[in-house]
């Protein structure tokens, strides 16, 4: 059954309030637990692949199901890489990112990292939304990812 926008938004914020119940939030300056960690490891993994100007490595944090909003919504594994291929493209990466703050559900099966955004300079652009799903093969993959212009 497909959930609608809403629904997935009531879904996740309540995934936010229940996993700060459960696990406390990880940010920059706190300890994670190790589901937290996972996921933050994951993230910067994922942060470094374009560093790496990688896009295969890109690709395998990237679940066959999801979905990246952008200029237009890619859905996909497929969408998704050749959206972003671009942002490959050339010797220095278009941004960078870094996650502050995680969430995981009690179940271990769902995650939220959130963090800056920056330009090729370090300034900070934005803040991406990722939500990560533990996938039957037993790796993290992100299945939502969402950035915004808007900074702190």
């Amino acid at each position: 059954m497909r959930r609608s926008a809403a629904a997935l938004v009531v879904a996740l914020a309540s995934m936010l309030a229940a996993s700060a119940v459960v696990a406390g939030p990880a940010t920059a300056q706190e300890r994670p637990t190790p589901l937290q960690a996972q996921i933050l490891e994951a993230e910067r993994a994922f942060a470094k692949t374009m560093e790496a100007r990688d896009v295969q490595a890109f690709a395998r944090y990237v679940s066959e199901e999801a979905v990246f909003y952008g200029k237009s919504i890619l859905r996909g594994r497929e969408q998704v890489v050749e959206g972003w291929r671009t942002y490959f493209q050339g010797a220095r990466a278009p941004f960078s990112w870094d996650p502050e703050h995680v969430e995981v559900l009690r179940s271990g099966t769902l995650a939220l990292s959130s963090g800056p955004v920056y330009d090729p300079h370090g300034k900070r652009i934005g803040t991406f939304n990722s939500v990560w799903r533990l996938e039957a093969d037993g790796r993290w993959r992100v299945i939502f990812d969402k950035g915004c212009s808007c900074t702190p």
